[in-house]
């Protein structure tokens, strides 16, 4: 009997993530420079990591409600009262806690598609928004950023149908690291109200933004925005899978249902954990992948087209033309120790690669350099 034949057709036809492809080769090199995975090089904060051990050891460890802990989401509207000035105890808004923002992704999606209908989505993507839009039986919908990498209005007009329900918006970017105007926010918002579009709002890396705060699409239509932010970029808990989801109660209260029957809820001593996470100074943290950030362009900008970062840790680069595509030059880059990702799991296209800056400094000065070298 082959048991392949019990595999879905949905899963079937997904490719393995080309992040993981390189993130599975690293294992197999000796002291590589690794710029392939999107997380953070700093250590949890010790206040935090304490308050996750004190929970367990206090033996919260079972279910907490589907919700999150009441003290940790009066936290975070504690936080959206001061950004947005939404009040705390207005009840046509709501939170969840979630289990990352990847989980708030999957639920938000499974509560408000139907199949057959449409997400529009920026390309470059982060590589899991066209199949959890799939997972979900709904088309994703792919529109062309380049060369800024913010959503052209007059772009989105060519795509828009009436089965089109949902746009997705991604600022800071993965894998750009373009962070959107505030000019630029309002025109997306103000398009998707006239064509009547829920905006779902990955801010993942709001908090790592290096130029001013980045402009969420909830200040400008809060009634269509579903707000999803997470701990783990932000406190260097990626492992921990701990986000929140935060927009109009009726569609957050359809995600917990949704979220009731698959993740449960988010584990609950790293629950206790993140609402000691409010009270821990980052500004440090963000001052150092501020430099980081500065250090990589300084080398990059003489042998790549690439934008230039506002928020989160990559660089989205343009590989060299005489290399034939981004995962020619990535392959090449492999060759000499270098670890990057391709383009093409991120784009329609072939002709760029990432590189995550979250490294020690004289590893990202050298890996620059070689990619130089390899450009030249």
């Amino acid at each position: 009997m082959d048991p392949s034949r019990f595999i879905a057709k949905r899963s079937a036809a997904i490719a393995k993530s080309g992040i993981r492809r390189i993130f599975d080769l690293a294992a197999t090199l000796r002291d590589p420079i690794d710029f392939s995975m999107g997380q953070p090089d700093f250590p949890v904060p010790e206040p935090i990591k304490a308050a996750a051990a004190e929970a367990i050891l206090a033996d919260r460890n079972g279910y907490t409600v589907t919700h999150g802990l009441p003290e940790l989401r009066a936290r975070i509207r504690q936080k959206l009262h001061a950004e947005f000035g939404w009040e705390p105890a207005d009840p046509a808004w709501s939170t969840l806690v979630t289990s990352g923002v990847s989980g708030g992704l999957m639920v938000a999606m499974l509560a408000c598609l139907n199949p057959g209908e449409e997400v529009i989505i920026p390309d470059p993507y982060f590589v899991s928004y066209p199949h959890i839009a799939s997972f979900c039986g709904a088309r994703p919908v792919p529109v062309d950023t380049a060369p800024d990498y913010v959503y052209d209005v007059s772009r989105l007009e060519h795509v828009v149908s009436p089965r089109t329900r949902l746009l997705l918006l991604a600022s800071p970017s993965n894998p750009t690291g373009v962070v959107y105007s505030a000019e630029q926010v309002k025109a997306v918002t103000d398009w998707a109200r006239q064509h009547d579009l829920l905006i779902v709002s990955d801010e993942i890396y709001q908090a790592l933004s290096f130029d001013g705060p980045p402009t969420s699409p909830a200040r400008f239509a809060p009634e269509r925005t579903v707000v999803l932010r997470g701990f783990g970029k932000s406190y260097g808990a990626t492992g921990w899978r701990m986000g929140y989801a935060a927009g109009p109660a009726p569609i957050i209260d359809e995600m917990a249902k949704v979220q009731q029957y698959t993740f449960v809820c988010a584990p609950h001593p790293l629950q206790q954990a993140c609402i000691r996470a409010f009270d821990v100074d980052m500004s440090s943290v963000v001052a150092a992948y501020r430099q980081k950030r500065d250090l990589g362009l300084s080398i990059l900008r003489e042998c790549f087209e690439l934008a230039s970062p506002s928020g989160g840790f990559f660089y989205y680069c343009r590989a060299p033309e005489r290399y034939g595509s981004g995962t020619a030059f990535v392959d090449a880059a492999i060759a000499r120790n270098v670890l990057t990702v391709p383009g093409c799991a991120f784009s329609a296209r072939d002709t760029h690669f990432r590189i995550s800056y979250a490294v020690p400094d004289a590893k990202l000065r050298a890996g620059c350099e070689i990619l130089c070298e390899l450009a030249r």
